[in-house]
């Protein structure tokens, strides 16, 4: 992942001010250390009281930073993944998935569409008017069949990104609404395409929220085409 992408991670911005708190409360215990050898109490308490508050200050935005794994900020429209198909047999897939860092994944898929999932979250107005961008993460892949009756007993397909970490927000959230006053909305957003062989398709967020997938020409054309075309 190159240094762009990573920027774009709020948890990575979060780590890198966890890691300065916490450099800053090393420097205050020796400097305490020191103080203690030279016999200035006063002075040893001063530092000792200030190591302690960059401890639990480096503590909590570090905690911060793990609810926040997987999400990023949401740009005026958001590069997500892209994403390419082929056909194995009659209604089953694979998909391979290319994040902006290059990373890749792949899945089987079962039916005629494939479906993908973000978490977005906005802030209230104070944050808002602070500049603070919302945060999406990509949440899951799933296959998707045309007819209803298949949806209701076709074999399901649904693939967790697992991109939340152990303390994600929108969990947080949930079990303790008092802790996040300044969260606004936390919502889902989906978008689905019909698969079909060699297909290749851009996945995007809209600063709205709304999650967009759009195929390339070639795959927008076979889509177009009538079954046996």
């Amino acid at each position: 992942m190159n240094w762009n992408e990573l920027l774009r991670l709020p948890s990575t911005l979060l780590a890198i001010l966890a890691a300065v708190v916490l450099f800053i409360a090393l420097v205050q215990l020796v400097a305490a250390r020191q103080r203690l050898h030279e016999r200035r109490h006063f002075a040893v308490a001063g530092h000792t009281l200030l190591l302690v508050v960059f401890i639990v200050l480096g503590v909590g935005i570090a905690g911060m930073a793990l609810s926040l794994r997987g999400y990023r900020f949401l740009d005026e429209e958001a590069p997500v993944v892209q994403l390419d198909s082929q056909i194995l047999a009659p209604q089953r897939w694979v998909v391979t998935v290319t994040w902006p860092d290059t990373a890749t994944r792949k899945f089987m898929l079962a039916g005629d569409d494939f479906r993908i999932e973000a978490i977005v979250l906005k802030w209230k107005l104070p944050a808002m008017l602070a500049g603070l961008p919302p945060l999406y993460r990509l949440d899951r892949i799933s296959g998707r069949f045309d007819d209803a009756n298949e949806e209701m007993n076709g074999p399901r397909t649904v693939i967790d990104f697992g991109q939340a970490g152990p303390l994600d927000l929108l969990d947080l959230r949930k079990q303790f609404p008092r802790w996040l006053p300044e969260v606004d909305t936390v919502f889902g957003s989906g978008a689905y395409l019909p698969l079909v062989d060699g297909g290749h398709y851009s996945v995007s967020l809209m600063r709205t929220g709304a999650l967009v997938a759009r195929p390339d020409d070639a795959t927008a054309q076979r889509i177009g085409q009538p079954l046996g075309g």
